[in-house]
């Protein structure tokens, strides 16, 4: 057996684990910001969808169809969080696309003449606190993803 595909013991998996040290508290707030936009969207798609469904919305099919994406969409950020408390090198780049994604809905809610420009103002700091945070040397060294050059010879 190749070192790949020896299996992992919980033992094993706990020396690993102390290995690397406790999990920095940056990696685990981007995780949890993470885990709220998801948290959000999965809210706000079953509000949508419920009224859909249950009300009388303008166009019903549009009503379902929205909740439904962003049911779909909810699961991004909210796997991103659960590979960001995993420390998952991969669960990054969803973090990142997350965050990318957040900030023009946030600039459009705060242009609003709504209720929205608060939730637009949160929106944003939100996404850009977890930018910071996702792309800090301490989260990247926690996800053991190496900058360009490193790579192992």
């Amino acid at each position: 057996m190749s070192s790949e595909q020896t299996p992992t013991t919980p033992a094993s998996a706990a020396a690993d684990a102390e290995e690397t040290g406790p999990r920095p508290g940056r990696l685990t707030a981007a995780a949890a910001l993470a885990a709220v936009e998801g948290l959000a969207l999965v809210v706000g798609g079953a509000w949508m969808l419920v009224e859909g469904l249950t009300g009388h919305p303008d166009d019903r099919t549009s009503a379902v169809t929205g909740g439904v994406t962003l049911i779909v969409l909810a699961l991004l950020p909210l796997l991103a969080a659960r590979g960001l408390i995993g420390r998952k090198g991969w669960s990054r780049g969803p973090a990142v696309i997350t965050q990318i994604m957040a900030l023009p809905v946030a600039y459009n809610m705060v242009r609003a003449d709504s209720l929205a420009v608060p939730a637009g103002i949160v929106l944003g700091v939100v996404a850009v606190t977890a930018l910071v945070l996702l792309v800090n040397p301490t989260t990247t060294q926690a996800l053991g993803i190496r900058g360009p050059g490193s790579a192992e010879k």
